[in-house]
């Protein structure tokens, strides 16, 4: 089977479309959420998802903590579930519920105990008559049409481009707003660069660390995600600074390390770990930068820092079928794996 007729294959090459379907058909439900919001002024945001979904949680966290400036948690959905423990109050708070199929019983509690403690609760789901999204009370669909392959593509771009249109408008930005605009096209041109190179790299790779910081910390989760999945390998994502405390320990002659540079603020830092891990021996691949002896993966240049991890994101998928297909993995069907998870 060739890498084009799989259908993560096909389902990623559509992130550009749902993107621009997402960007027009949303546009009057995301200004009343901000509105909403600027209003409100929430003290705090709770974050609830697992998954990949989890990893559009991280970027929300991001960008809402750097663009909104207000402290954003990661709420565990068994505190709810498992625990059954009831809050006692949680009015003015933003309690944010990511999910493709809003069907995971864990998270649809969460979003029921949030919203009856007095948060006001939204949902980014795929699916507007799921159980999330009828618990929600607003709920922003995310367009991404049907999605068959185990592993999500499509629909975690469509999740990143939604949290990208509300903190937009929320925060009355117009420059992330006017970038906004154009992720269709980036996404377009990011699916057609080539990452081939780092297969011949990966495919005989027991392990390897998938490192991110910042918003690009929520991409490399979700890199390593669809390299255990789909590749069989066992990727531990990192932030390049947290890999510094202990995580090091593990890099020697022949360690594989993929580095998804932020293109921010972080870019120094990012460039120096590489020198560090090159010094160490390790095969570095790095998208987003060049140091000597790196293997540069292309990537686009001059976006805005919140949308260069989509660009990022959408070159890798095309990336991964590859690898896996080397592997001899079938990336639609990964053992052990379903496309619905429910979890308590």
């Amino acid at each position: 089977m060739g890498a084009e007729q799989t259908l993560m294959h096909l389902e990623a090459a559509e992130a550009a479309m749902v993107a621009e379907r997402q960007i027009a058909g949303l546009r009057t439900a995301v200004h009343d959420l901000a509105l909403r919001l600027r209003e409100a002024d929430p003290p705090f945001v709770l974050t609830c998802a697992r998954g990949s979904s989890d990893h559009a949680a991280t970027f929300a966290k991001y960008l809402i903590e750097t663009r909104a400036r207000l402290p954003v948690a990661s709420y565990a959905p068994s505190v709810s579930s498992l625990y059954a423990t009831p809050w006692r109050n949680l009015a003015g708070v933003f309690f944010l519920a990511i999910s493709q199929s809003g069907q995971s019983p864990d998270i649809v509690s969460s979003a029921r105990g949030a919203r009856a403690a007095g948060a006001l609760v939204a949902a980014l789901v795929n699916d507007p008559q799921s159980p999330l999204a009828l618990s929600a009370e607003v709920t922003l669909p995310l367009l991404a049409g049907p999605e068959r392959s185990v592993a999500a593509t499509k629909s975690f771009v469509a999740s990143l481009v939604a949290i990208l249109s509300l903190v937009a408008s929320w925060t009355e930005d117009g420059d992330l707003q006017r970038a906004l605009d154009d992720v269709p096209q980036v996404l377009r041109n990011a699916w057609r660069l080539d990452w081939s190179p780092a297969v011949a790299e990966l495919a005989g790779a027991r392990g390897l660390f998938v490192l991110g910081r910042g918003l690009s910390l929520a991409i490399a989760q979700e890199a390593a995600l669809k390299l255990k999945e789909t590749c069989g390998l066992h990727a531990e994502a990192f932030s390049a600074a947290e890999v510094r405390h202990g995580p090091m320990a593990l890099v020697g002659p022949g360690f594989p390390v993929l580095m998804l540079a932020p293109g921010d603020e972080g870019q120094r830092d990012f460039e120096q770990l590489a020198d560090e891990l090159v010094g160490l021996g390790a095969r570095v691949i790095m998208a987003g930068g060049t140091r000597p002896g790196v293997l540069t993966l292309p990537t686009l240049h001059g976006l805005h820092p919140a949308v260069a991890p989509l660009a990022a994101i959408q070159s890798f998928y095309r990336f991964a079928v590859a690898l896996s297909l080397a592997r001899g993995c079938d990336p639609d069907r990964p053992p052990n794996l379903r496309k619905v998870t429910e979890t308590r």
